[in-house]
């Protein structure tokens, strides 16, 4: 058994030859740079994908696949210079009707063993979505019946960032995963936190209790990258010991959650469309409290304070600890340079993030950034609560 870290949650901006895949994502983030990226600067060992189900990223997955740098494996997965392991995944949007009755939205990440399998899946997602190519898109199809394509092809679903506003389960769909998935809910090994929420928020819904929480960074940049991730205990790097890790078998599990402190996220607090302004008071927040309006976007916190169903002490005994990081691109001082200065000494951000001690880091980068980072590193920075659509602040 050995550590490493993972990252199941990175989109792609654009295909090689620019296709675009995530409209919202960077140009710069294809397969290959992707790969490099986790292998030189962020020291990612275990990542995911999940735009592999486009017709052009599997182009370039076969090319990426000619170099010579890069082999599947039987056990499932791609490796890359014998550093990394790429999962290749999906994700895919679904229609719920919500507990009003109503059509919402949902995420979700279905993670693929072969290259053979995603194409399969691909093809049949294309008589259900408009558009294959892009990422994220709505299929015509609840997350009940896709969970059996996923699994047709060899595949497991995790439900995405669970309780943001926008495309996720208990954010616009519905107080119980149980009433989505009904008789397939034990096939739901693993559900996706988001950044706005954390373990013991989510350890108040009851219904959650026997699934694994994973922590990823649903990078829309190169930078972003292990923004969250999760360090896990395995034997190998594959997809069979992915799954491993997930259901907790053999041994095999997630030993810590890394994620932003929740009020960093975008979705953390409620968000008042009229004001434009963040609601900070007593949650669950349901109304403006400057001018009465009922136009909000839904917190996150705000959100499991309606549907929690138990205290949030009662966190199950297997729950790994969940540490409050903050990745370097948030600590006040640090710039695209200087950043890229620390990398160029010491490696890669899980080395500075991680390893290095105050004296390391002053020696190249002064006092002053050296004790930004220490006090990041131990959770000493203040906090200005983030909300419909704006991140949080960290503050000195």
């Amino acid at each position: 058994m050995y550590e490493v870290f993972a990252d199941l949650h990175v989109h792609i901006g654009r295909s090689e030859n620019g296709k675009p895949i995530k409209i919202t994502g960077a140009r710069s983030l294809n397969f290959a740079n992707i790969a490099k990226e986790c292998v030189e600067k962020k020291g990612i060992n275990l990542v995911g994908i999940i735009d592999c189900a486009s017709p052009y990223v599997i182009e370039d997955i076969e090319n990426f696949l000619k170099n010579g740098e890069a082999y599947e494996l039987e056990k499932g997965g791609i490796i890359y210079k014998d550093q990394v392991c790429i999962i290749l995944g999906s994700e895919i949007e679904t229609a719920e009707i919500n507990d009003e009755g109503k059509t919402g939205s949902a995420h979700n990440l279905c993670y693929f063993p072969h290259l053979a399998d995603i194409k399969a899946f691909s093809n049949e997602m294309s008589h259900h979505i408009k558009n294959i190519t892009l990422s994220s898109q709505r299929c015509d199809m609840s997350a009940y019946d896709l969970i059996d394509i996923v699994k047709k092809y060899n595949g497991i679903l995790v439900p995405a960032h669970c309780f943001t506003p926008y495309k996720s389960f208990y954010g616009n769909c519905t107080k119980s995963l149980k009433r989505i998935f009904k008789e397939k809910f034990d096939d739901i090994y693993a559900i996706e936190l988001g950044l706005s929420s954390d373990t013991f928020l989510a350890d108040e819904i009851s219904e959650l209790e026997n699934k694994t929480f994973l922590t990823n960074s649903d990078a829309h940049s190169l930078p972003r990258i292990a923004r969250e991730y999760n360090k896990m205990e395995l034997e190998d790097i594959n997809f069979e010991e992915f799954v491993k890790v997930l259901k907790r078998e053999d041994g095999r599990k997630i030993l810590k959650n890394y994620g932003l402190d929740p009020k960093l996220g975008k979705y953390h607090r409620t968000y008042c469309e009229v004001c434009g302004k963040r609601i900070s008071g007593n949650a669950p927040v349901t109304k403006c409290d400057t001018c009465d309006s009922k136009n909000i976007t839904m917190g996150v916190y705000d959100r499991i304070e309606i549907i929690k169903d138990k205290p949030k002490t009662n966190s199950p005994d297997f729950r790994p600890e969940y540490v409050y990081q903050i990745p370097l691109s948030f600590i006040p001082g640090l710039g695209t340079k200087s950043i890229e200065k620390l990398l160029n000494k010491f490696g890669t951000e899980m080395t500075v993030l991680h390893k290095l001690s105050k004296d390391d880091i002053e020696a190249v980068m002064g006092e002053k950034i050296a004790k930004n980072i220490i006090s990041s590193r131990t959770g000493k920075m203040n906090i200005l609560a983030g909300g419909g659509g704006n991140y949080g602040k960290v503050e000195l």
